[in-house]
């Protein structure tokens, strides 16, 4: 079994307007972040119509972010992100170790004093967000999930493993504006919702879980064959887009992230531009503009294993 892995990645945004666009100002979280598992050996951006003005930031969660404006009149927006990333795998530490779930809830509650500079950067995401509220109908659909005798990363597993059976993936049924609650009651949605979901039952438990932006792998290792499964490799559910999943905060170990979309804990089918409290801090484009009228959007994103 390979411990590493390449790829090339290509994510294309295009914005079409029906009107000019006078003036537009941006952030782009498109540049991948460096961790111990994942570095960029290549990475290049094309803008057009090329900025104004551009400035290299560094958000609150440590993500890197490039600010743009164009001052200049356009009727469209091309945006064209490639890079190439190496993946390093991940240890996978027995679900059944770890602190207990109700330990560090009470670890991190609002009647502790949280002994280390650690447990304040953890609690920026157990708290509400713009996109993830702190139900009882959050915590109700979570509670069949934790149990008194089990690890917190079993309970956190069972409780994606309850996602994944519980809802339906699909494109077009929900939108960034769609209230969390809705998801959960007409149990459709994306991969963003899967996540905003699952980070909504850890937070409404007491616990801490972030979201994470990225990619996923688009095409199957092997095409003709899965030997594990001895049936024709498919491709991940999410692929060909931006991808979203949830990152949970799991004494000693730190942070494990799950896939809650495709049922599966990350390791190198993943590529990570960056993480924060929900989708509003990682958003891979946003922006505001002055004119335009109605536009369209069209994003394309392909995910390519290198031969080693």
């Amino acid at each position: 079994m390979l411990n590493s892995r390449q790829y090339q990645i290509k994510h294309d945004t295009r914005y079409e307007y029906t009107n000019e666009v006078i003036q537009a100002r941006h952030l782009l979280h498109l540049r991948p972040r460096q961790s111990e598992f994942q570095t960029e050996l290549r990475h290049s951006l094309r803008i057009d119509p090329a900025p104004t003005d551009q400035v290299l930031l560094r958000d609150a969660f440590g993500n890197e972010m490039l600010h743009i404006v164009i001052d200049r009149p356009h009727a469209r927006l091309q945006v064209s992100a490639e890079m190439e990333i190496a993946l390093a795998g991940r240890p996978m530490p027995d679900a059944k170790q770890g602190i207990s779930w109700g330990k560090l809830r009470e670890q991190l509650s609002y009647t502790s004093t949280p002994r280390t500079r650690n447990d304040l950067d953890v609690l920026r995401y157990r708290q509400e967000s713009p996109h993830v509220k702190l139900k009882n109908a959050f915590r109700d659909f979570a509670v069949p999930s934790f149990t008194d005798h089990d690890s917190l990363m079993v309970c956190a597993i069972r409780l994606m493993n309850n996602l994944f059976e519980t809802l339906t993936y699909k494109p077009g049924a929900t939108n960034t504006t769609t209230p969390l609650l809705e998801v959960l009651e007409k149990r459709h949605g994306v991969c963003q919702d899967y996540a905003h979901l699952m980070i909504a039952c850890l937070r409404s438990m007491g616990l801490p879980a972030r979201y994470v932006s990225g990619y996923l792998r688009t095409a199957p290792l092997n095409p003709l064959r899965d030997t594990n499964r001895n049936k024709p490799e498919s491709k991940l559910i999410g692929a060909d887009a931006s991808h979203a999943w949830v990152s949970v905060y799991v004494p000693p170990f730190g942070w494990i992230d799950l896939d809650p979309t495709n049922n599966l804990v990350v390791n190198m089918d993943h590529i990570t531009l960056g993480w924060g409290r929900d989708f509003s801090d990682v958003s891979p484009l946003r922006g505001v503009i002055t004119g335009g009228g109605a536009h369209q959007l069209i994003v394309g994103v392909s995910v390519i294993p290198v031969a080693q």
